[in-house]
C-alpha cells in the first residue's frame, strides 16, 4: 500500500520485491545503526514497520557521512532506490525483509535526546519512567499492537452495533451528581458559585432517558470517572460500551451483546466465538465456585459438607456449624502431589483473605493423611469423604467461617489449587451470570441494590419485596463474564415509576430525597416510559485479556498509576489561587500536625 505524504512516497512498512528499481522517499525514527566500515547499515521505523537502508558503493557518495551522524530515535527523511537484499541475508520475521533502500540522502528532521530508556519489545523499566515518557513508550511494537487492536476492536463494535440498528449517542460530561456506589468527581461551577456538576460515573440515566425519548436502541464507547481505590484493573477514568435497548427482554440483549462479541474476537483474533454463552444462575455459581465471577476454565468446585461435618467432632466445624456459617470442601484430583511448600502457600493465602485457615488432607494408599486426618478415622470420616467423593491421589481442603468469609477464601483455594497443578485451561470461557439477588446486606445490617437502584426486580417476588422481605429478592440482572474477570453488568430497568418510588423507599431513600436526586428522571417517567434494558461492557478489561496484556494500563494511551496520579503530566498538580477564587472556592490545607490532632 502507498500512503503518499507532503514528506514520503511509502511507509516503513510498504516496501516489497516489486518495488525494487523504484526511487522513494521514507520518514521514520533511527531504530537501529550497524557500521561495518565500507557497508553502513540503518533501520528506521515507523508505525507501519521497519526498512532497512544501505550505504555502499553503490550509494550516493555523501550518504556515508550523513548516516554516520545519526542518532537513535533522530526523526529522518531518507531517499533512495530499493533493491533486493542478497540471497541468505534476507529476514524472514520483517515484512520488507526481501528489500533494502540504498540511501542518496539523509536529512535529520528532528534531533533525538539521549534517551531515558531504550525502544525495545522487551525493557526492564519502571512503569512510573515508562508512564512518564508515554510519548517513547508508544514507540515501543507491544503498546503501537496494543493500540492498533484497539481501534480495530472498537470500530467492529460499531459496526455490530449499526448493523443492529443502534444509534451512537453521546451523553453530558458534566451532570449531576448522583449516588451510583463511587465517589464522584466534582467540578465547580463559576457561573453558579457554591454548585457542583459532576463527571459520569456512567450514562445510566441519560441512557434510559434515550429509551424515553424513543430511540430505541442506543449505543456510545463512554468515557466513566469514579474517584475509587484502584487496583490493578481499575482506573479511575475509564471506558465502557454503554447500550440500551426498549421493548426487549433479556434474550434480545444476549443476543446483541453476543453478536458484537463475536465480531470482536473475529476482527482481533480471527476466531468465531460460539453461541449462545453458557449460563449460570448467580445461586448455583456461588454453590459451585463461591464466586459470581468464575473461571470456568478451572474445573474444580466446590462441595457443602455442612450436613456430615458435624459427626466429625472437630471443634472449629462444630462453632461454625452453631453459627450458621459455611463448611466447604473442594478435591484436587491429583493433588497428593503437591509439596508441603504449595499446600502450605494456598493455606497462607486462604489466612490472608481473612478465613481462619484451611484444613486439609492427601488421600494415600493407607488412607488420609495431613492436619485433617485425625478427625476422618471413624465411618463418620468416611461418610465425609464419600460425600466430597475423594480417591487415592487427592488433596481436600476444607473452610469452616462466615458465609461472607469463606466465600472469598474458597475462591482464592479454588484458583490458587488450579494453578498449582495446571488445571486451567487455555481456551477463553464467557459465561452469563444471571439472577442476581437486588439487595446485598453491609455490615450494618442495612441493604443497598446489587447493581443499581434502576434494576427491576424478578415479578414473582415483587409480594416479598413489598411485605418487607429483602433477603432472596431476585433481580432481572446479568452480569458477563470472560475467564473469571467480570466484563460488564446490565439489567432489565424500572420503567414504572410507582415501582421505581418503592426501591427508592427499600433501600431507605425518603421520597424528598429521590425527588431530589432523580427528578429529571421521575418526571420523564410521567410521559410514557417504554420497557427498557441495558448493558455495559468495560472495554479497558476486555481489551487487556484479548491482548494478553499484564495490565490494563498496557492496552489506555495515557493511563494513571495506582495512586490516581500522571507521571507524564504531574497531575493532580496545585492550581493557581486565581482561579480558586474565580469559582469562590477557599483552599484549606491542613499541616501534618493538624492532621495528627
Amino acid at each position: 500500500m502507498i500512503r503518499s505524504a507532503a514528506w514520503r512516497s511509502h511507509s516503513c512498512g510498504d516496501l516489497r520485491a516489486e518495488n525494487v528499481g523504484q526511487e522513494v522517499t521514507l520518514c521514520g525514527w533511527v531504530d537501529n545503526r550497524r557500521n561495518h566500515g565500507a557497508v553502513h547499515f540503518v533501520d528506521v521505523r515507523d508505525r507501519y514497520g521497519i526498512t532497512q537502508l544501505v550505504v555502499d558503493d553503490e550509494a550516493a557518495t555523501s550518504a556515508a557521512e550523513q548516516m554516520s551522524g545519526l542518532h537513535q530515535e533522530d526523526v529522518v527523511q531518507v531517499k533512495g532506490t530499493v533493491r533486493m537484499r542478497i540471497e541468505g541475508q534476507r529476514n524472514a520475521d520483517r515484512i520488507t525483509g526481501d528489500i533494502e533502500v540504498v540511501v542518496d540522502s539523509v536529512k535529520v528532521l528532528s534531533a533525538s535526546a539521549t534517551l531515558p530508556f531504550e525502544i525495545a519489545d522487551h525493557i526492564d523499566v519502571p512503569e512510573d519512567t515508562r508512564l512518564k515518557y508515554r510519548y517513547l513508550d508508544m514507540r515501543r511494537s507491544p503498546l503501537q499492537r496494543a493500540l492498533q487492536l484497539r481501534s480495530k476492536a472498537n470500530n467492529a463494535i460499531r459496526n455490530s452495533l449499526c448493523d443492529q440498528e443502534f444509534i451512537e449517542v453521546e451523553t453530558p460530561m458534566l451532570t449531576k451528581s448522583t449516588p451510583e456506589g463511587a465517589r464522584d468527581y466534582l467540578v465547580p461551577s463559576r457561573m453558579r458559585p457554591g454548585c457542583w456538576f459532576a463527571l459520569p460515573q456512567s450514562p445510566q440515566i441519560f441512557k434510559q432517558l434515550c429509551m424515553v425519548g424513543g430511540l430505541d436502541r442506543y449505543f456510545q464507547i463512554a468515557r466513566c470517572m469514579r474517584d475509587e481505590d484502584l487496583r490493578a484493573d481499575r482506573q479511575p477514568e475509564f471506558t465502557q460500551l454503554d447500550l440500551e435497548m426498549s421493548f426487549v427482554d433479556e434474550e434480545d440483549v444476549y443476543a446483541a451483546v453476543e453478536a458484537l462479541m463475536q465480531n470482536v474476537y473475529q476482527a482481533v483474533h480471527d476466531v468465531e466465538l460460539a453461541i449462545p454463552f453458557e449460563r449460570l444462575p448467580y445461586n448455583d455459581a456461588i454453590a459451585l465456585y463461591a464466586s459470581d465471577k468464575p473461571d470456568l476454565r478451572n474445573p474444580l468446585t466446590i462441595v457443602d459438607v455442612v450436613d456430615v461435618a458435624g459427626d466429625l467432632d472437630f471443634v472449629v466445624f462444630n462453632n461454625v456449624l452453631e453459627s450458621n456459617g459455611w463448611v466447604r470442601a473442594i478435591r484436587v484430583p491429583g493433588g497428593a502431589s503437591l509439596s508441603r511448600k504449595q499446600i502450605d502457600n494456598v493455606e497462607r493465602l486462604a489466612k490472608e483473605s481473612g478465613a481462619g485457615g484451611a484444613a486439609w488432607c492427601k488421600i494415600g494408599a493407607e488412607g488420609p493423611t495431613g492436619p485433617l486426618s485425625r478427625f476422618l478415622k471413624s465411618d463418620a470420616g468416611q461418610a465425609f469423604l464419600n460425600r466430597i467423593e475423594a480417591v487415592e491421589g487427592d488433596l481436600i481442603f476444607t473452610i469452616a467461617d462466615t458465609p461472607r468469609r469463606a466465600q472469598v477464601a474458597l475462591d482464592v483455594v479454588r484458583r490458587e489449587s488450579a494453578s498449582a497443578m495446571n488445571m486451567v485451561g487455555e481456551d477463553d470461557r464467557i459465561v452469563w451470570i444471571t439472577e442476581f439477588p437486588l439487595f446485598e446486606q453491609n455490615d450494618d445490617g442495612s441493604f443497598h441494590p446489587a447493581h443499581h437502584p434502576f434494576t427491576c426486580p424478578v415479578a414473582e417476588d415483587l409480594p416479598l419485596l413489598r411485605n418487607g422481605q429483602k433477603e432472596g429478592i431476585r433481580s432481572r440482572a446479568y452480569d458477563l463474564v470472560l475467564n473469571g474477570v467480570e466484563l460488564g453488568s446490565g439489567s432489565i430497568r424500572i420503567h414504572d415509576k410507582d415501582l421505581q418510588n418503592e426501591i427508592f423507599d427499600a433501600i431507605g431513600i425518603p421520597p424528598e430525597v429521590a425527588q431530589e436526586r432523580f427528578e429529571f428522571l421521575l418526571r420523564a417517567f410521567n410521559y410514557g416510559a417504554p420497557p427498557h434494558a441495558g448493558f455495559a461492557i468495560g472495554l479497558d478489561r476486555l481489551y487487556s485479556i484479548m491482548f494478553d496484556a499484564e495490565s490494563i494500563r498496557d492496552v489506555i494511551a495515557f493511563p494513571k498509576t495506582a495512586t490516581s496520579a500522571c507521571p507524564l503530566t504531574a497531575a493532580p498538580s496545585v492550581v493557581d489561587i486565581q482561579q480558586l477564587d474565580e469559582l469562590g472556592i477557599k483552599q484549606v490545607i491542613e499541616t501534618e500536625q493538624e492532621v495528627k490532632s
